[in-house]
């Protein structure tokens, strides 16, 4: 399995034709001080699966931050048909809405997905203190 696409965002939708329509992505976030809360935001994931794949499979999403320890962990299921050898392979589209995010000091935040025992990269975060004025 890999992962297609990963994204933060301020609101995002899966479509009925296959696609995810997303807006306002973003990398960096600015606070006053710390830790900083974060009210909402959206973790965009698109899976694709190994023809082989069928059935129910676990998923989480860890948050890691700047001293490489988990701030958050996501977790969820998802069900994986297999498709025909003339198809795109099986894909899951995930809209994962967050809210209340806390980050305890300034720095990096990696999204870390694991699925069937295999961790990837997602969408990395910096979290920076707002200059005054």
């Amino acid at each position: 399995m890999r992962v297609l696409a990963s994204s933060l965002c301020d609101h995002a939708a899966a479509t009925p034709d296959g696609k995810l329509d997303v807006h306002g992505i973003f990398h960096d976030l600015y606070a006053p001080g710390f830790p900083a809360r974060q009210e909402t935001m959206t973790l965009v994931l698109a899976l694709e699966w190994d023809r082989s794949d069928s059935g129910r499979f676990t998923f989480r999403v860890d948050v890691m931050g700047p001293g490489r320890r988990p701030i958050l962990t996501v977790e969820g299921q998802s069900e994986v048909t297999p498709r025909p050898a003339d198809r795109p392979p099986p894909r899951t589209r995930l809209v994962l809405p967050l809210e209340n995010v806390v980050f305890p000091v300034a720095g990096r935040y990696d999204f870390r997905i694991t699925a069937k025992g295999r961790a990837m990269p997602g969408p990395v975060l910096y979290v920076v203190e707002a200059a005054e004025g």
